[in-house]
């Protein structure tokens, strides 16, 4: 048999979905006898619902809206004796929704990053190497995490730096707040603020960091204060760990990323009971701070990587620079040297028009590559930039709901391992899509798929 291209058929959107080698879907129900004659070649005869799936396929733009009983026909393990006029009316009883395979045996799992990071050996200025970058691919490179981070390599043996798109804007005035955890936003919580504060704009130093004692008070960063971590995954039902250590900001944060996951961030994390009673009448540093430094491409990005040792954040060094020295942390320097420097060339794409589910992902099929997956907080974050400058309240995700199977799943193949919907987003039901907010903590939500909104193509 011909194992290079298996297809998924969608009887209620008429779709056809191509994917590579052998598939098998994992059932949570036993199908009903029907189903497994007209569409499973190999059904575990105990009636626990594992089954395995393997069907012939078309190229597919040879598939056109309609599925007709010819094109079913196309299924491998179909009961010959079954005439067209049955089928067909089995295919309109049946409520098909789109079935989550998994690859399996010889297949091999790969992550399809949202952007391609290029080292340009030709040395430049930041400006001169900004404008090249815009030129040939997006812009200077954008990090979001350290995920990105341990993706900017370059040949062995050179000594020198190069740019990243970091630069910044010196003057108080034009400091921005930002929490330290990736993909967590920061909005304006006046009620959080101890009395007063945050109340440097009349001081000669810059107090750029938060802790907290009940309240919310912005210090220097070089003061010394315990602190509290969040881990999102070393222990079940803990998520935040009190460090009575006295640490700078700096300091408390490095400690965090390099034995939990981050300082404590965001307003949800700051409300969780577990880490009220964690820190009750401690003082303790935050994951917010603010600085200067702006990207390039005017993501809002709040990874820092800074050599403690090496970076100076002042008027004369307002590029930032990824080291070579093995550590991959950044410095600053004198934008007018010249330096080697990373290109980001983007993968998604925002398409401004509204449109249904369904057409939207026969868009991005006919003119890009799919409908934009998920599967990590890193790219969660490189979506979202996109979806910041819809037209619509929501844009389009390739997520699909199967009712027949009961659970989510993205059109380009993969498991939803990574998930973040929305509190209190109803039921599941048949005739859902998955679709992100364009504002505000950027979270998915179950939307009909017959709304029209905005959506994101994938190009790789």
């Amino acid at each position: 048999m011909n194992a290079s291209c298996f297809c998924l058929i969608d009887s209620q959107q008429s779709s056809v979905f191509s994917l590579p080698l052998f598939t098998v879907a994992l059932c949570k129900r036993p199908l009903r006898p029907s189903d497994t004659d007209l569409f499973w070649s190999s059904v575990d005869p105990s009636g626990r619902g594992f089954c395995i799936s393997i069907f012939k396929c078309q190229p597919r733009g040879s598939y056109k809206r309609s599925l007709s009983t010819r094109r079913a026909s196309n299924i491998q393990g179909e009961t010959p004796e079954r005439g067209n006029e049955t089928r067909t009316h089995q295919m309109a009883k049946m409520q098909w929704s789109l079935f989550l395979l998994i690859l399996m045996g010889q297949c091999s799992f790969f992550m399809c990053h949202l952007c391609e990071y290029h080292f340009i050996s030709d040395s430049k200025t930041w400006e001169e190497a900004r404008n090249y970058c815009r030129e040939t691919y997006t812009d200077l490179a954008t990090v979001y995490d350290m995920t990105d981070a341990e993706r900017l390599s370059v040949p062995t043996g050179r000594q020198e730096g190069a740019w990243i798109g970091l630069q910044s804007h010196p003057g108080k005035e034009n400091r921005r707040w930002h929490w330290s955890l990736p993909g967590v936003e920061h909005h304006e919580a006046p009620e959080w603020w101890a009395d007063g504060e945050p109340n440097d704009e009349q001081l000669p130093s810059f107090e750029n960091c938060v802790w907290t004692h009940n309240s919310w008070v912005d210090v220097r960063c070089t003061s010394n204060s315990t602190f509290t971590c969040y881990d999102e995954s070393k222990e079940p039902g803990k998520k935040f760990y009190f460090i009575n250590k006295s640490m700078t900001w700096p300091e408390a944060q490095s400690h965090c990323r390099k034995h939990h996951t981050d300082l404590v961030s965001g307003l949800t994390q700051l409300s969780d009971v577990e880490f009220k009673s964690e820190t009750a009448n401690r003082k303790t540093w935050i994951g917010l701070f603010r600085d200067t430094w702006r990207w390039s491409d005017n993501s809002s990005s709040s990874f820092r990587n800074w050599d403690l040792e090496l970076f100076r954040d002042d008027e004369e060094q307002k590029c930032a620079v990824i080291k070579f020295n093995g550590t991959g942390k950044w410095s600053s320097d004198d934008c007018h040297e010249e330096k080697p420097f990373f290109c980001y060339e983007d993968k998604v794409v925002l398409i401004q028009q509204n449109k249904t589910w369904e057409e939207a992902l026969n868009h991005c099929r006919e003119n890009h590559n799919d409908l934009v997956s998920i599967i990590n907080r890193n790219e969660q974050m490189w979506v979202r930039q996109k979806a910041k400058r819809a037209s619509s309240p929501f844009v389009w995700l390739g997520l699909r709901y199967t009712c027949t199977l009961d659970f989510w799943f993205w059109v380009s193949d993969e498991e939803v391992s990574y998930e973040n919907w929305a509190s209190g987003g109803g039921t599941d039901d048949c005739d859902l899509s998955g679709a992100m907010a364009g504002g505000g903590e950027h979270k998915w939500s179950k939307k009909a798929d017959t709304d029209k909104f905005n959506f994101i193509c994938s190009n790789f």
